[in-house]
């Protein structure tokens, strides 16, 4: 099945989901990630300062990683083309218009946005509007 490129139709059924949980980014350096099996992160993404993961945070403390500000993970149902235009950009706007961070994870079918969890609320509420008043 292939993804959804238009941008109208996107933000129309984009289908925001606020998963169960609360997550952390935490950073270790590669021998540590290798050294800290089976970890089994929801997400990661190397870089050349370190290995970043994506972990629920009671996994994260549990392991004794460093976190910052708990996050909450939404997740836009529509399944979008990896070469969609527009996207992000507009849910990026309406989350800005709040005062509200986004750290986006593009998944093959679709996209995942990690925001601060006492911001969760409003974030559904500002993605929600966004795909009405398409």
């Amino acid at each position: 099945m292939a993804g959804v490129t238009d941008l109208a139709t996107l933000l129309a059924t984009m289908d925001p989901v606020l998963q169960e949980g609360e997550f952390a980014f935490c950073t270790l350096s590669e021998e540590a990630f290798a050294t800290s099996q089976p970890l089994e992160p929801l997400g990661l993404f190397r870089e050349a300062e370190g290995v970043t993961v994506i972990l629920p945070v009671e996994v994260a403390v549990e392991r004794g990683f460093v976190i910052g500000t708990p996050l909450r993970w939404i997740t836009l149902n529509v399944h979008s083309a990896l070469e969609a235009v527009g996207l992000t950009a507009a849910f990026a706007t309406a989350l800005t218009r709040e005062g509200i961070s986004a750290n986006v994870v593009a998944g093959y079918y679709h996209d995942h946005i990690f925001l601060p969890a006492a911001d969760a609320t409003r974030a559904i509420k500002a993605l929600k509007a966004l795909s009405a008043d398409t």
